[in-house]
């Protein structure tokens, strides 16, 4: 029945003293395994080593580089005045408000530095972790569900929602959407293409798991967030972008050069 009931869940799970466990923050956390997992799996799969000789610590910078690239993006892309007036309340990532964008461009930094040092092979260790990518980006988002943010704007679809908070009106629900498309689609395509062995595509070197990891996900969101509702204190950037629009376009100009040069490389005749 139009409109569908918001299932009502409280955030905290279950609070000892002062201590309170979110469904936000154990949603990250079956992110991290499930990640974890595959991660694993696909070194001993791929006979990957030396990765494995490093994966415990490459795990730690890479989900440090999440939580602090995930803030400082949400800082300083979505709501840096504020911030910069309320400077304290930056490290308060329970509060919400985690930019995948930055976290992204955390990663790939942090990841390359890690790869850099430790002689590790950043693009074959990239394409290993960014295929894993989508499950975080599922849990992540069913968390926003559940506390009730980012939802989308008003619509009589009979997929309309009332969130608590949003007003009356029914609201899309944007970050279901983006469960599926960024989360299960995303991983299903990136999964099935990079389990594929590489010697019979010359044409996806590696690197490219990653480019089309940026490509993939840039299109998707860029559609998603047709549906969502802008952040009010941003609105519409030039009246047509969002925020998230804008730095996805971005995430795919940056997935077709690195997909471009790394075939152009690969291709190239020894010197």
């Amino acid at each position: 029945m139009f409109p569908l009931s918001y299932p009502e869940i409280d955030p905290i799970i279950f609070s000892l003293g002062p201590l309170h466990v979110r469904w936000y923050g154990l949603m990250y956390v079956i992110g991290f395994i499930a990640t974890y997992s595959l991660v694993l799996q696909q070194i001993k799969d791929f006979s990957y080593k030396k990765l494995g000789e490093h994966f415990e610590n490459l795990n730690l910078v890479l989900i440090l580089c999440v939580v602090v690239g995930g803030r400082l993006g949400y800082v300083f892309f979505y709501n840096f005045p504020y911030y910069l007036a309320h400077p304290l309340e930056i490290p308060a990532t329970w509060s919400g408000g985690m930019s995948f964008h930055g976290a992204c461009l955390a990663i790939v930094c942090g990841g390359w530095i890690y790869c850099k040092k430790t002689g590790l092979d950043f693009w074959k260790s990239g394409d290993i972790y960014v295929a894993t990518i989508p499950l975080g980006l599922f849990f992540g988002r069913i968390g926003n569900f559940i506390n009730g943010e980012l939802f989308g704007r008003v619509t009589e679809s009979p997929l309309g929602m009332i969130f608590p908070g949003a007003g009356s009106l029914p609201r899309h629900p944007s970050q279901l959407y983006e469960a599926f498309l960024e989360g299960i689609i995303l991983f299903v395509v990136l999964w099935a293409v990079h389990r594929k062995p590489w010697q019979n595509r010359p044409w996806w070197p590696h690197g490219s798991i990653l480019a089309l990891f940026l490509t993939t996900y840039g299109i998707f969101r860029i559609g998603v967030e047709n549906f969502r509702e802008p952040d009010q204190h941003l609105g519409q950037i030039w009246g047509i972008l969002t925020m998230g629009q804008l730095l996805s376009i971005a995430m795919i100009g940056c997935g077709v050069l690195i997909w471009s040069i790394r075939l152009r490389r690969t291709q190239s005749p020894p010197e």
